[in-house]
């Protein structure tokens, strides 16, 4: 039988990669759930040509995001997507696999996001979330601040990083 990092997805939808995950779903997740030094990965998603040249025409019209001539032969070869939208993907993984559906509170940001090489069409993306630091509010005890070092790759190639806050509920918010 294979392995969660070996299954395949024949929809192509995302999935976990590995096989150590949260013992509770999203849908009962909360603070006391993400245990600091945690590492998980989860994956895939990819992205075309021309949904790397939609998104670039509305957000970030730089050539070599939206003219295939000039990407060409420009510094990477080809149309590369705009690390927004790198940011974007890497956000969808985040919220489809890690993120709390009944605890998220919201995230005061984002800190040292990095694109350190390009995302191409067709890249399987995939991402590791390593829980950095996760305490209890002092101010506000029914809640806790986790600190996500989040990575993104396409194969074994980093192409973001980042160090993600998030505000979560906690399930005993007496403690």
């Amino acid at each position: 039988m294979a392995s969660m990092a070996e299954a395949a997805d024949e929809a192509g939808n995302s999935r976990t990669l590995s096989e150590a995950d949260f013992a509770v779903p999203l849908t009962d997740r909360y603070f006391e759930d993400y245990a600091q030094g945690a590492v998980y990965e989860y994956g895939y998603t990819s992205v075309t040509e021309p949904e790397i040249i939609e998104f670039a025409r509305r957000f970030d019209p730089q050539p070599m995001h939206v003219d295939p001539e000039y990407a060409a032969t420009g510094p990477f070869g080809g149309i590369i997507a705009s690390g927004w939208q790198t940011a974007g993907l890497f956000m969808r993984l985040y919220a489809d696999h890690y993120l709390s559906r009944v605890a998220s509170l919201a995230s005061p940001g984002i800190d040292e996001l990095r694109w350190p090489a390009p995302v191409r069409p067709g890249d399987k993306l995939w991402i590791r979330t390593t829980i950095v630091e996760a305490r209890r509010s002092r101010s506000k005890p029914d809640r806790g601040l986790v600190h996500t070092h989040g990575e993104m790759f396409a194969d074994d190639r980093l192409v973001l990083s980042l160090t993600a806050l998030n505000f979560l509920a906690a399930r005993n918010p007496a403690l």
